[in-house]
């Protein structure tokens, strides 16, 4: 080997280490509280900004209304992830910046564990006749939850159906129910979750007919709060990136 490779090896060799050791002094460790509809999507874009910038960022999921309680009772995180509504009223009540980026949609399916029935959810009139006949119906108290029972009740079977309804604070809770049920039942919640439990023993058995379907939106924001603005402001900007929406949606952010 030459004497001008070898000089020319050594120089690139100092200028990665060079910039492997900016990196790691310009990381940052970031904060985020997100809705968990959005975790499989979230990890997959967050991995790739991560690994882009060598900034660390802590994800902790909950759901929307239980975000407003940690968020009201003072606990502190750089950014969160909710829908439109609840970041206008952080806006509005000082917790959270104006602006931020779309992260996406995500719609609600139907799930029972694998070797379960699958219920006939083909038409909104199926989907009625598919409620009478099973024998229990799990959903969550969340943003999702709460469409169900109002959807429910608008195509007219909720009074039929009430006694059977097992409700839960979040979508893990009712996935964990029906891995751990018998019998005849199913449950609803937000396809990327449902998604989650496929190598765990359930499955998706598809989503809400499309004269019923709901789809919850998801913005990322900065909050009033947060200690590493830049960094975060980074991570908020890059989550309304074509590569960030690309991840997402892999993985069922639409």
């Amino acid at each position: 080997m030459s004497n001008k490779l070898m000089r020319m090896m050594t120089a690139l060799a100092c200028a990665a280490v060079t910039g492997f050791a900016q990196l790691a002094a310009n990381a940052a460790d970031i904060t985020m509280i997100s809705g968990g509809a959005v975790e499989p999507g979230l990890h997959a874009a967050v991995s790739q900004f991560e690994k882009s910038t060598g900034h660390h960022v802590k994800i902790t999921f909950n759901t929307a209304p239980q975000i407003q309680k940690r968020i009201e009772s003072g606990d502190r995180f750089d950014v969160l992830i909710a829908p439109p509504a609840a970041i206008e009223a952080f806006v509005k009540n000082g917790a959270a910046e104006p602006g931020g980026s779309n992260i996406g949609r995500v719609g609600v399916g139907v799930a029972v564990r694998s070797d379960g029935r699958a219920p006939d959810i083909s038409s909104s009139d199926a989907l009625k006749r598919s409620l009478s006949d099973v024998d229990s119906i799990v959903f969550n108290r969340a943003s999702t939850g709460l469409y169900l029972e109002n959807m429910l009740k608008k195509i007219g079977v909720w009074s039929a159906i009430e006694a059977k309804v097992v409700r839960y604070p979040d979508g893990a809770s009712v996935m964990e129910h029906l891995l751990k049920g018998k019998g005849n039942e199913f449950g609803f919640g937000a396809i990327t979750e449902i998604v989650m439990y496929r190598d765990k023993g359930l499955k998706l058995v598809g989503p809400l007919p499309a004269d019923v379907q709901n789809y919850t939106s998801y913005t990322a924001a900065l909050t009033t709060s947060g200690k590493v603005s830049a960094a975060a402001r980074d991570l908020v900007a890059y989550l309304g990136t074509a590569d960030a929406k690309k991840a997402l949606s892999a993985n069922g952010v639409e």
